[in-house]
């Protein structure tokens, strides 16, 4: 029985936010005092990102307060989904990370079940680019915890992914940006590794260690 896949969503498989919310203060110069604090990627600390770190507030109200801000530069006043969609359609910019896009095509060919395990896909995006992109349609399994009402980090979040990839946990591989996240899943069984927002592109070569897959091409 192969290894299964887990993925985060937007920071994970899709670009985060924050790297989102850098690009769009180059496209609206109004929103650039706000930008430029977003978590670990902007020039100016973030004390909202690190009240999140600690637990004292979610990442949903990290986010809306981010909403509220940037659409408080531009004179709008708007839901977290057409912030959502502000971000994520910004000419010319790919909303899915390279490394991931080729890791689950080579995992794909491989015959490595694949799911996605989020909290946020309806609530933040609804029925915008996001959920449109063809990955999602690709995938064996997708949990959303803002349709299932069970939010990573809650154990039965990861029990249910684990159910419909019909793998044990200690089978799962399993990669988020957020570090609770990679602690539910690793206190659930599964390989529990954590992207790193500000070199994003190294999880994925351990990622196609744990799967066996540049064995396999070799």
């Amino acid at each position: 029985m192969r290894r299964a896949l887990l993925l985060d969503l937007g920071g994970t498989v899709f670009r985060s936010g924050s790297e989102m919310m850098g690009i769009y203060g180059e496209h609206e110069p109004a929103v650039r005092p706000v930008v430029a604090r977003r978590g670990p990627l902007g020039p100016e600390p973030d004390e909202l990102w690190e009240a999140m770190l600690r637990e004292e507030i979610t990442e949903r109200e990290y986010w809306a307060r981010r909403s509220d801000e940037i659409g408080a530069a531009l004179g709008r006043d708007w839901t977290i989904q057409e912030f959502m969609h502000a971000l994520y359609t910004l000419p010319g910019e790919p909303m899915m990370r390279p490394e991931a896009a080729a890791l689950i095509a080579d995992a794909q060919a491989a015959g490595v079940r694949i799911g996605a395990l989020t909290n946020d896909l309806k609530a933040f995006h609804g029925d915008g680019s996001m959920s449109r992109d063809p990955f999602i349609g690709r995938l064996d399994v997708l949990v959303d915890g803002s349709v299932t009402g069970i939010l990573k980090p809650d154990p039965r979040a990861y029990a249910m992914a684990a159910e419909q990839l019909d793998r044990p946990p200690s089978e799962i591989v399993f990669v988020d940006d957020m570090p609770w996240n990679v602690a539910g899943a690793a206190e659930a069984g599964m390989i529990a590794l954590q992207l790193d927002l500000v070199h994003p592109e190294l999880v994925f070569d351990v990622v196609r260690e744990e799967l066996e897959l540049d064995r396999e091409a070799a």
